[in-house]
């Protein structure tokens, strides 16, 4: 068998300057030769990974033994309790898999998922268009670095640039990388605008940077710096410094702190979703525009949530009538649940950027780009995003029925929404979750969110309301 391996691979290498690689034509013959390439290359391919699976067995023929039922689940808790750092409150269930809005766990249970990995997974568990994109890409070229040219990165960036105000795009891993980015960007450009050699640490600029109450830009500690919580910042302390906090929706709040001279970037969420799912007003935004443009100062929109769909609009800004940010960063839905984050800008803050001046190892790759750009031409669909508004506007509606004194407001916008209560939503999601729902806390935690994939139907949207009015009927 290792002799068959070995001759399995070395004609794959012998070949692979030839038909491996297929070539580009504009003519229909070559057409049909590169799809010939790739049905050679294909298997070839197959034929070395039957040789390599009876020498080692794949990881995921292991999956098929794990266990299942309630025996399962609590050794699946306690060892997650012994090897993984406890950070995270996680819900006591152990999903298995997913198909559309629908998970699974590992005793049976089906569960309609409104949480979509925290708005995350747009297109949904399993998707047959993200599943062919991703284990195409895999198989050709997965990762490379940003030391070397890729056609999946640049096909990705013009479709972000093309569809936005932006003239530039860079890649990361996360939301939160996303913002760090974001502020080194605008920290630069505040001292390249100020005329000052940005590289002599001796030279001043403005460096402040505005964020709003509510909001919440990551968890790392500059973006941790403009997050409102003050739990998530406390035991880190001191955080970034150069961080101002004004009231949001406040623009009277915004014009004491955005300050000529001392302002080099105003960061906010065109609707928030950690904190409570607020959307801005159309007057806040426009004028945080004007307050940055008479500073001079940046002004940053973060749709790592409310971007890409989410909010029934392809960019979440486009629901405020014009106002363009100069940067905007992106992560959560865009590679459809594989880590991405991306900042888009305008071409006066790219020009104050040079080689060296930022980067990552991960960030951007071959296959992580691919299934971006097939999440992206789906949901960029205008047939799509026309959905997402309806489907969005059946949620609140059917959420606006539940009669109940502890429902205090429904808000949101597309598949973006948020149900007040006034006392904590812990109660209500779990009780959800037990008939067959998962949702989550936002806010206060008085808030339950949903933010369901943007492929959920009519009859699941429903079902989703029809739960949480009975889950809301429990409370006392």
């Amino acid at each position: 068998e290792k002799v068959k391996t070995n001759m399995a691979l070395s004609q794959l290498s012998t070949r692979g300057g030839g038909l491996l690689q297929p070539h580009h034509h504009s003519s229909q013959k070559g057409v049909a030769a590169t799809h010939q390439a790739v049905r050679v290359r294909n298997v070839q391919t197959a034929a070395v990974a039957d040789a390599l699976d009876k020498l080692f067995p794949p990881i995921s023929s292991h999956s098929h033994n794990r266990g299942s039922g309630p025996a399962y689940t609590k050794k699946v808790m306690e060892e997650e309790g012994q090897y993984i750092l406890q950070t995270y409150a996680r819900t006591p269930i152990v999903l298995s898999h997913g198909s559309g809005c629908k998970v699974y766990d590992y005793e049976g249970n089906e569960y309609l998922d409104f949480a979509a990995g925290i708005a995350v997974n747009a297109l949904g568990h399993s998707d047959p268009r993200w599943v062919a994109a991703v284990t195409e890409q895999a198989q050709r070229l997965m990762h490379t670095s940003n030391l070397y040219h890729t056609a999946e990165q640049v096909e990705l960036a013009k479709r972000l640039v093309n569809s936005s105000f932006a003239d530039r795009a860079f890649f990361c891993n996360t939301g939160a990388e996303a913002n760090e980015a974001a502020i080194k960007f605008a920290r630069k450009w505040a001292r390249v605008k100020a005329g000052i050699d940005p590289y002599d640490s001796t030279a001043t600029a403005p460096s402040e940077l505005v964020s709003f109450t509510g909001s919440f830009h990551g968890r790392t500690m500059g973006s941790l710096a403009l997050t409102y919580k003050e739990q998530y910042k406390t035991p880190f302390l001191p955080v970034m410094p150069g961080a101002v906090e004004a009231k949001y929706n406040d623009l009277e709040s915004a014009k004491k702190v955005i300050q000529k001279g001392k302002t080099a970037a105003v960061f906010v969420e065109p609707v928030q979703g950690e904190g409570g799912i607020t959307p801005s007003t159309a007057a806040f935004l426009a004028g945080l525009r004007q307050l940055c443009d008479e500073a001079g100062a940046l002004l940053v929109f973060d749709e790592v949530q409310c971007g890409l769909g989410r909010a029934g609009k392809l960019w979440g800004y486009e629901l405020y009538g014009g106002v363009t940010p100069d940067i905007m960063t992106l992560a959560k839905p865009l590679a459809g649940g594989l880590p991405i984050g991306a900042v888009l800008m305008k071409q006066h803050v790219a020009d104050a950027m040079k080689p060296g001046d930022h980067g990552s190892t991960f960030a951007g790759n071959p296959m992580v780009c691919n299934a971006a750009c097939a999440v992206f031409d789906i949901i960029s669909q205008p047939s799509f995003l026309a959905s997402v508004e309806a489907k969005g506007e059946r949620l609140r509606a059917g959420l606006r029925k539940i009669s109940n004194p502890h429902v205090k407001e429904v808000r949101g916008v597309g598949l973006l929404c948020g149900m007040q209560l006034d006392v904590p939503a812990g109660p209500v999601v779990n009780a959800a979750r037990e008939m067959g729902v998962l949702a989550i806390t936002a806010g206060s935690g008085d808030v339950v969110r949903l933010v369901p994939p943007l492929v959920v139907s009519d009859a699941e949207i429903d079902k989703c309301v029809e739960v949480l009015g009975k889950a809301v009927a429990q409370l006392q």
